[in-house]
């Protein structure tokens, strides 16, 4: 009788520009993985005026909890959950160097948050990620805003498939005022909820050239995936 043998067969898959070649080196990092860009207009009475168009980085935090999502499952490494889903959006005035306000500092794939947290509405409850005066937030109040819109969109350069995730948020006149605005991030929570406090885990992160946000300005981010 042949005696029976065991077969492994592994499977890998991988993102990004270098996925398609014979061997793939140990020394690649950060190299393959969801990318996009984040466009930040100024809403005006006659047009939308566009201030910046910036690449985002999907941090490690972020393609961890992606991993687990895909399959609905937790990583008991990790705090995310697999049930977790892109919900709040945050920003921050820790984005360029203290020296040049127009010179943004480029995140990190280990980052886990903005650099500096800027709270975004003291008394909006329909906000999220509520704290009171403590280190890391400087103020009392919302440090988060829920996503205005989620869209799917075709991909011309890869046979108009549905692999664009587009996601809008508004900044209110009411929202952020004062501050000097130069990185924001996306983040994946268990609930989208107003007045929801966490846990939260950063997907992604864009910083940018100061923008300066008063009672007079309202800011739109589109943040663009591709997949």
């Amino acid at each position: 009788m042949e005696e029976s043998k065991n077969l492994e067969i592994q499977v890998k898959d991988f993102y990004g520009d270098n996925c398609l070649k014979d061997a793939v080196s140990r020394n690649t990092s950060g190299e393959r993985g969801p990318k996009g860009v984040v466009e930040i207009y100024e809403i005006d009475e006659n047009n939308n005026k566009k201030l910046v168009r910036k690449s985002n980085l999907v941090v490690y935090s972020g393609r961890e909890w992606l991993a687990s999502a895909a399959v609905r499952t937790d990583n008991a490494n990790l705090t995310a959950s697999g049930n977790d889903f892109l919900c709040w959006f945050g920003l921050g005035d820790g984005g360029v160097l203290p020296s040049d306000p127009m010179d943004p500092i480029p995140p990190a794939l280990t980052d886990t948050d903005l650099y500096s947290r800027v709270m975004i509405n003291a008394s909006d409850a329909s906000n999220g990620d509520y704290h009171v005066i403590s280190v890391g937030y400087p103020e009392e109040g919302f440090y988060k805003l829920p996503l205005d819109s989620v869209e799917f969109e075709q991909d011309a350069y890869n046979d108009d498939k549905w692999l664009v995730l587009k996601v809008t948020i508004i900044v209110k006149t009411t929202d952020a005022n004062g501050a000097l605005l130069s990185e924001c991030g996306l983040y994946a929570a268990t609930s989208n909820a107003g007045g929801y406090t966490g846990p939260m885990t950063m997907f992604s992160k864009a910083t940018f050239p100061s923008i300066v946000k008063t009672i007079d300005r309202r800011l739109l981010f589109t943040w663009y995936l591709y997949f």
